[in-house]
């Protein structure tokens, strides 16, 4: 199977701009393409998850990636699936998330002058270096006038912020991605540029500037978006995204959301996300009931491998099994300390440990989850509301505490 029959038999194939054209030079090594990642936070989330795995697949078939940090165009903000304006941030700010993105990218692509499995290397750059210091009627004079108003306006990436009002600020956003691929083509032989399937509009404007400026063909291809059975994209919690870095996600925290998606969605991520063979994903189509849940293990055991390593994969999955299963090493569970002064008269009630461990957000709540039969300590269902504990419970490893299925915490003194 060619590598472009992969993508395409994983579903990860959205809109090309020439089919052909493209299967051609990616089975062959020979494109030189890129990503963009707009530092909007100091770190990548699963939103940027599938992009990277994309670059390595593409790595290991012989083809140069390029990774394009947006110092300059996160100065603006994409509007694509937007119904607000971006919270505009500092120059310092951008710069700082830069770097944070360069470290985490390197568990995923070989970047440097040679590579030590012998694929292309990759290169990094980031368009504040020619962005930041354009001159704008210059720029206004050679670039604006390749690019039709109308036409923009009809574009995808718009239509939301168009309902509330659209700047002149984010409408400049197509142009300067556009942009970004012709410097590109230009210093590196860039031919081709993937992303997510709501970059569509602003990746045709690039291999259309290209062929207005140049006279050349480049091309591009957006990836499926990663979405739930319910049409709604993965990677969000009730805290927020699902972020790359472990100190904003911890390895356990993220295994565990792999480990709990929806039986409907398990083999569609197993395909889109992870480098297993497609046979081996095949077989596990036919699994049902109690199985689907070791095809989740599996799951999210090979993306807290991909994102962590393999010893906080270990750690993550023997942590995960002692919460649902008793025993185990628990030890790289989320944490919650208690200190001397949170026990009255010697002892705190589980009303207590559950707003301390952040499970519940008062006392009121607390009492509603006991009561009503959700809340277990060390897998056993407490019921009395004034269950006590003393701080020898919290020494060593502590008590594992859960409401319903999916919030847990280890509290410890």
């Amino acid at each position: 199977m060619t590598v472009f029959e992969e993508l395409k038999a994983r579903g990860l194939l959205a809109q090309l701009t020439d089919e052909e054209e493209i299967k051609e030079l990616i089975n062959n090594g020979k494109a030189t393409f890129y990503i963009g990642f707009d530092p909007t936070a100091d770190s990548l989330h699963v939103g940027h998850f599938m992009a990277l795995c994309l670059m390595k697949r593409l790595q290991m078939a012989g083809n140069k990636p390029i990774a394009l940090i947006g110092g300059g165009t996160g100065m603006i903000g994409d509007p694509s699936g937007r119904s607000d304006l971006r919270t505009m941030m500092t120059t310092e700010q951008i710069d700082h998330n830069c770097e944070c993105f360069k470290k985490q990218m390197s568990r995923f692509i070989e970047f440097g002058e040679t590579t030590e499995t012998g694929h292309s290397a990759a290169i990094m750059v980031n368009n504040a270096d020619w962005l930041r210091d354009l001159n704008y009627i210059e720029f206004i004079r050679d670039i604006g006038v390749h690019f039709s108003v109308n036409r923009m306006l009809t574009a995808e990436c718009y239509k939301q912020r168009m309902e509330k009002g659209l700047s002149f600020l984010e409408f400049n956003y197509m142009i300067m991605q556009s942009y970004d691929f012709l410097c590109l083509y230009e210093k590196y032989g860039c031919n081709m540029q993937f992303g997510g399937d709501d970059q569509w509009s602003n990746m045709l404007g690039g291999t259309e500037l290209i062929r207005r400026k140049l006279g050349k063909d480049a091309y591009a291809m957006t990836i499926t978006l990663l979405l739930n059975s319910e049409g709604k994209k993965m990677g969000k919690t009730q805290k927020g995204a699902v972020w790359l870095d472990p100190n904003k996600t911890s390895p356990f925290e993220f295994y565990q959301y792999w480990r709990n998606v929806a039986d409907a969605d398990v083999l569609k991520c197993l395909r889109m996300l992870t480098f297993l063979p497609l046979e081996q994903i095949e077989e596990m189509d036919k699994w049902e009931g109690s199985q689907l849940n070791k095809a989740k293990e599996i799951l999210a055991y090979e993306l807290t491998q991909l994102v962590h390593g393999t010893e906080e994969a270990e750690k993550a999955q023997e942590s995960a099994r002692a919460l649902f299963a008793g025993g185990g090493d628990a030890a790289s569970m989320p944490t919650c300390k208690l200190e001397e002064g949170d026990f009255l008269n010697g002892t705190i009630d589980i009303l207590g440990v559950l707003v301390k461990a952040g499970l519940t957000a008062s006392r009121s709540e607390a009492r509603r989850a006991v009561e009503q039969g959700g809340v277990t300590v060390d897998n056993e269902k407490v019921t009395d509301i004034k269950t006590v504990y003393t701080p020898e419970v919290f020494t060593g490893d502590g008590i594992v505490v859960r409401r319903g299925k999916k919030s847990y915490k280890r509290v410890v003194m």
